[in-house]
């Protein structure tokens, strides 16, 4: 579609915004959000006819594009036959995507508790764990992002946690393994894998495995960098739990449907959690869902005991109709190895290229439709582009590198000194050619600050 410039609706827009929305994660006087007037597939475009192309999908969301038309017309479909119903009865939408899913989850993960998003599925995650195992602490990595709300929030390991961290939520945090930056001075994945579990194991031991009741982590962390993690990791966190008695809760909200080349990324290394969130590409955030893949054990902890929790929206029809048809269109269009292959033939090659020829990327890192590149000043020293959390004048580069690829037509996902190449799962190669061309317009201006 070519958007069609109406500036004055686009200015009526900013204008209503600005006078009564109240944005997320933001000083609300220093923000200037654009008037977003349509998007389709991997572009979206505002008021004034300016056209991007997504390399966010949103919020790493829209794996399958911007209005896809069989999932409008579905979600069109249900709102004609039943726009809403209670949680607690039997309703097709809901059973039919809770038995897609479960199809798709690994190992015996096959009890669907739904939820609004990503962040109530950590909650509600961590909430089972504890009424399982009858324990109190749950365990989290720092380089990690589990939501918003109270409890998940602190399980969080990135500064948007501090705020809110009072000390008193039961959150033990540990660091998960990352080589570039590894805090066990190791020099090989090997190495790294090793000495984080033996890390892990001894804050087990030293916490009391009495105590702890779940460790949470996310399959391949998202915002906090798109760390891989190395061969025999998770197998290795797998084992702990099972040593200790502890319950392993993999998030998947950001990960999962597709993203990383697999339907979910504890495909990638064979590992099958006790308890599992998703949301974001259940049904490409058409209409919000989320959700905890529930395993044999922990079901049944709840056969005779009312689990105690639940959303007035729990598997809302219009979510879960449009969730059946996202995953229907996942597989008949072959969404998820179309993203494994352009990942490794188109992607990842591309952005190799851009580090051989640009100073200010230090390191490529990532798997299917989920890549980041660590932009920094000095490749030797590994200095980052910008300091840790950084804001106001000393973010300078990133938010330059920022605006240069915004003028070249490419909408980056930018967080502190990396920026994320996350396109939707369905970009085409021409597309994705397009964004690497832009992305590589604007590291020349990242380029500027390294020494």
């Amino acid at each position: 579609m070519t958007p069609q410039p109406n500036p004055q609706v686009g200015a009526a827009v900013k204008a209503a915004d600005r006078a009564h929305v109240f944005h997320s994660w933001s000083a609300q006087e220093l923000i200037d959000p654009p008037a977003i007037a349509g998007a389709e597939g991997s572009y979206f475009w505002d008021y004034d006819g300016n056209r991007y192309l997504d390399f966010t999908s949103g919020l790493v969301y829209t794996n399958i594009g911007y209005q896809h038309p069989k999932v409008v017309a579905a979600i069109q479909e249900q709102a004609a036959t039943m726009t809403t119903f209670a949680p607690a009865f039997a309703v097709e939408a809901r059973s039919e995507a809770a038995r897609l899913i479960a199809e798709r989850t690994p190992g015996d993960l096959d009890k669907i508790f739904f939820t609004n998003a990503g962040a109530d599925a950590v909650e509600h995650a961590v909430r089972m764990a504890r009424l399982h195992t009858g324990r109190p602490k749950v365990l989290s990595a720092y380089r990690g992002y589990h939501g918003g709300t109270q409890q998940a929030i602190n399980l969080t390991g990135d500064p948007r946690r501090w705020a809110s961290d009072n000390g008193t939520a039961g959150v033990v945090r540990f660091w998960a393994p990352f080589l570039y930056r590894s805090r066990f001075y190791a020099e090989t994945e090997q190495q790294e894998c090793e000495r984080a579990l033996q890390h892990l194991e001894d804050t087990i031991v030293f916490e009391g495995p009495q105590t702890v009741a779940a460790i949470i982590l996310e399959t391949v962390p998202g915002t906090a960098g798109i760390m891989v993690p190395p061969p025999g990791y998770l197998a290795g966190v797998r084992e702990l739990c099972d040593k200790y008695g502890i319950v392993f809760v993999l998030d998947e909200v950001m990960a999962g449907f597709g993203r990383t080349g697999e339907w979910f990324a504890a495909d990638l290394f064979d590992v099958t959690p006790d308890l599992m969130t998703f949301a974001k590409g259940v049904n490409s955030g058409y209409v919000p869902l989320g959700g905890v893949a529930i395993s044999g054990k922990i079901a049944e902890t709840f056969a005779k005991r009312p689990y105690p929790g639940g959303l007035t929206y729990s598997g809302h029809p219009l979510a879960c109709a449009a969730a059946v048809a996202t995953i229907n269109v996942m597989a008949e269009e072959g969404v998820v190895d179309h993203a494994a292959n352009l990942g490794a033939q188109v992607i990842e090659p591309g952005l190799r290229a851009l580090a051989e020829r640009h100073p200010s990327v230090g390191e490529v890192r990532g798997v299917g439709m989920f890549w980041a590149l660590e932009l920094v000043r000095n490749r030797e020293t590994r200095e980052p582009l910008v300091p840790y959390n950084a804001t106001g004048e000393a973010n300078a580069p990133m938010a330059a590198f920022g605006a240069a690829a915004k003028k070249n037509g490419l909408w980056p996902f930018i967080n502190m000194n990396r920026t994320h190449v996350v396109p939707p799962c369905t970009i085409t190669e021409a597309e994705a050619k397009e964004g690497l061309s832009a992305l590589d317009a604007a590291l020349t201006v990242a380029d500027e600050y390294t020494a």
